[in-house]
């Protein structure tokens, strides 16, 4: 199941940096994650530094 960016995002864009698949991109108001990319590697959940990144 893919990882997903909360409502608390403040789209510091930390994830999309570390995402090695690219599937994190900059959406409206905050990040998102393309759930078709998403390899479920956990990095960007690990990297976010608010902690709003959470397996879908």
């Amino acid at each position: 199941m893919a990882y997903k960016i909360g409502d608390d995002c403040i789209s510091c864009g930390a994830c999309a940096g570390v995402c090695p698949v690219e599937a994190i991109s900059e959406g409206d108001g905050k990040y998102v994650i393309d759930a078709g990319k998403c390899t479920d590697c956990g990095s960007c959940e690990a990297t976010c530094p608010v902690s709003t990144i959470s397996a879908g």
